[in-house]
């Protein structure tokens, strides 16, 4: 991988994101409980999350707002700084429950809007590098390792959040788009825009598998979770070590043969996540699962962030579609994890099982209809295609004769006396017959042509003029 400057502010201002995202959920999660009570915990982070989607949307508007007032892009994602900082105050000393799920949501509405800076800056240093996936997954696996790192420290109180605070303000700073590529979200300058219908159904239908496959994992997540509660296994320790090298491992897999089988990579891993809640909830060790939920998180992140960052660029918006992929992670979160809780716990296997093998078959549709099994074209492929475009493209010998007197503005006689002398080697008073006028006004009309087109014989004018 070829790190400029610009990729590697990118990577790091995306690691940074998924280190401040996860441990602020995390410390939110733990304090919600202690004030609140288990049961409130997964209607707060519902809450959390569904303000962070509000920021991930809301950036680029307010980008283009920003623009549209002459600011720069360093002023906006400078103004998502202290709407986090004060949120995560409260986090780490939270006072009551209430202003702890208020300000927890203004929190993660900032970290929705560096979280899409972060994620536009990468989809623009990273626009049609091969190793994109790679760079995702390694972003996320840096992310992971910060966060494994503060809890192995046991930091909290006001360590963790100098540590929080920092990397918020560390992230606003790296997420700085060339003011040029910011500005081609406006579809009229942007070199990259595909407007197309299959493009936005495309487009649709990633944001449906991502949801779809959230709810998935979110279900295998709750079994885990509930193993977890119940002290079978614990997810703080080497598991964090796993998730991080899973997402690693997806980059690298998924950039495979220009990442023509990145689809096909990920179907597996769903399926292989249906089999693990249909085995645990059968009565299996409940590590099966805790194993294949890590494994399949890292290759489920890196998958969405690789699939939107690169669609990203195509797109009217840049700044809005290169998160999406997280927004749509994260508005599944929001709406149906208390629904998939509530089935998990509920203890109905049969329906549980049902549930999964239906979610499996409805991310096969999504993934056929968002293109994903239609494999990439290799190098020589789009060369080839490029090439035929190009043909497609130029203009017939026809045009180009039209286009040469036009441009010499060569009258009609002269034109005739043209088409003869370029048409084969005839003599010239063979010529003057043909065209029915005197060997002498032939070779007049000729001295015209060669000065019109600064050409001194006739071998030289039938060499300018263009031919099948």
């Amino acid at each position: 991988m070829n790190l400029s400057r610009p990729k590697i502010n990118a990577l790091l201002a995306l690691a940074l994101f998924t280190f401040a995202f996860l441990a602020a959920e995390f410390r939110f999660d733990v304090n919600v409980g202690l004030l609140a009570g288990a049961e409130r915990v997964v209607i707060a982070q519902g809450l959390i999350l569904g303000a962070s989607v509000l920021g991930f949307i809301g950036y680029a508007p307010l980008l283009g707002l920003a623009q549209r007032k002459g600011h720069s892009l360093a002023a906006v994602n400078a103004a998502g700084v202290p709407i986090v900082i004060v949120g995560l105050t409260q986090i780490q000393f939270p006072t009551a429950p209430l202003a702890l799920e208020i300000l927890g949501c203004v929190a993660f509405l900032g970290l929705g809007l560096l979280g899409a800076a972060a994620h536009h800056t990468f989809a623009t240093a990273f626009q049609d590098d091969s190793k994109l996936a790679t760079g995702a997954g390694a972003a996320y696996a840096a992310g992971i390792l910060m966060q494994f790192a503060v809890n192995l420290l046991n930091c909290g109180g006001i360590a963790e959040l100098i540590v929080l605070g920092s990397a918020t303000i560390a992230i606003s700073v790296l997420s700085v788009v060339p003011q040029k590529a910011a500005e081609s979200s406006n579809p009229t300058i942007n070199p990259f825009v595909e407007s197309s219908h299959a493009l936005a159904k495309q487009a649709c239908w990633s944001i449906a598998l991502v949801m779809i496959l959230a709810c998935l994992f979110s279900t295998l997540d709750n079994v885990v979770t509930l193993s977890n509660a119940h002290g079978t296994i614990a997810v703080q320790t080497w598991p964090r070590l796993f998730l991080a090298a899973s997402g690693l491992a997806a980059g690298i897999i998924f950039d495979l043969a220009e990442r023509r089988y990145m689809g096909l990579v990920m179907l597996g891993i769903a399926v292989l996540s249906t089999i693990s809640i249909l085995a645990v909830e059968a009565g299996a060790d409940p590590n099966l699962g805790l194993v294949v939920f890590y494994l399949s998180s890292g290759f489920f992140v890196t998958f969405f962030t690789a699939t939107f960052t690169q669609l990203a660029p195509r797109m009217h918006t840049p700044a809005l579609w290169a998160g999406m992929g997280r927004a749509a992670n994260n508005v599944c979160a929001f709406t149906t994890s208390g629904i998939s809780l509530a089935l998990v716990t509920s203890g109905n296997v049969a329906i549980i099982m049902i549930g999964a093998l239906m979610l499996l078959v409805a991310a096969s549709v999504a993934f056929v209809a968002a293109g994903l099994f239609r494999l990439p074209q290799t190098e020589q492929e789009r060369e080839r295609e490029q090439l035929a475009e190009e043909a497609l493209a130029a203009p017939t010998i026809e045009e180009q004769r039209q286009a040469f007197i036009a441009n010499h503005t060569l009258t009609p006689r002269e034109v005739d006396v043209l088409m003869a002398v370029t048409q084969d080697e005839r003599p010239l008073k063979q010529i003057a017959d043909e065209l029915g006028i005197s060997m002498r006004m032939v070779q007049r009309h000729l001295s015209s042509i060669y000065q019109k087109t600064d050409t001194q014989t006739r071998a030289g004018l039938t060499k300018a003029f263009p031919s099948a």
